[in-house]
């Protein structure tokens, strides 16, 4: 992030002496102005934007700035000059630090909704003081928000890279390969797999590269290179539409620049 964050489960005792900023959310739609310098509501309290809400979550502190994730209550009759965007759309409103936020927020809204009962003994669970969990007074379980780990790696041959559309890209979109982590699994052997799946070839000199949260709906996205060490592209049909091998100054059509896709293919064009 751009400017300081400091995670906080429990607002200080002088929380509300500034603006706050609200990260309100429904269906996974996030509230924000159409207009002005503001992105998202900055008041002191959530009341004042004239909603109502189920649940507020404490997120911290931005650049001086309490932050909460809002549980809007429905139905939602948004007022004047508001609207409501999934995160994709609102990036270009968000820029990257706020989508930051706003990935943070969504994710723990969603893991309150799915967590208000105990997946062990079905008992109404209550909020931890100390930590950010759910836990049940019956049996003693507790659940901590899900973070489900995704690699995404970047394969070089040469000066070129491999690029692969999935059939649920938008048209024309092409990107490098990713998947989930399996139990058991490192995270290079993720990639080794992944890539052996989609693709059939054997890649070499996996190196990490970077980290990006990515709230759709839960996952921490790893970030590798790699380098080709044989065989022959054969898509699996299941996931993948077309792969092929691709030079920096005849790349397809790419992914947003708010990936960390985009990410390792704009270090691959430098």
């Amino acid at each position: 992030m751009q400017k300081p964050f400091t995670y906080a489960i429990v607002p200080p005792a002088n929380n509300h002496e500034k603006p706050a900023y609200w990260f309100a959310f429904t269906n996974n739609e996030l509230l924000l102005y159409e207009k002005g310098t503001d992105v998202v509501p900055h008041r002191l309290d959530f009341n004042e934007v004239g909603l109502g809400f189920i649940r507020q979550h404490y997120l911290g502190d931005y650049d001086g700035n309490p932050c909460y994730a809002v549980d809007l209550a429905e139905p939602v009759t948004l007022p004047s000059g508001m609207a409501l965007k999934n995160l994709r759309a609102a990036y270009p409103r968000l820029g990257e630090d706020f989508f930051t936020l706003a990935g943070r927020a969504v994710q723990i809204i969603d893991w309150d909704h799915t967590h208000q009962f105990c997946g062990r003994c079905g008992a109404k669970t209550i909020d931890a003081e100390e930590e950010r969990a759910k836990r049940c007074p019956a049996c003693g379980l507790s659940n901590y928000p899900r973070l489900s780990p995704s690699i995404i790696v970047r394969i070089n041959r040469g000066a070129e890279i491999l690029m692969a559309r999935a059939f649920r890209f938008p048209p024309g979109m092409y990107s490098v390969l990713a998947g989930f982590v399996e139990p058991g699994e490192t995270l290079e052997q993720a990639v080794e797999r992944e890539v052996w799946e989609e693709v059939r070839i054997r890649v070499k000199n996996i190196c990490y590269f970077g980290s990006q949260p990515w709230p759709f709906p839960n996952s921490l996205m790893l970030g590798f290179t790699a380098e080709y060490a044989g065989g022959e592209i054969e898509i699996d049909q299941v996931e993948i539409e077309d792969a092929g091998w691709y030079s920096a100054a005849n790349l397809p059509q790419l992914p947003p620049k708010l990936s960390i896709a985009r990410r390792l293919i704009d270090d691959f064009r430098r």
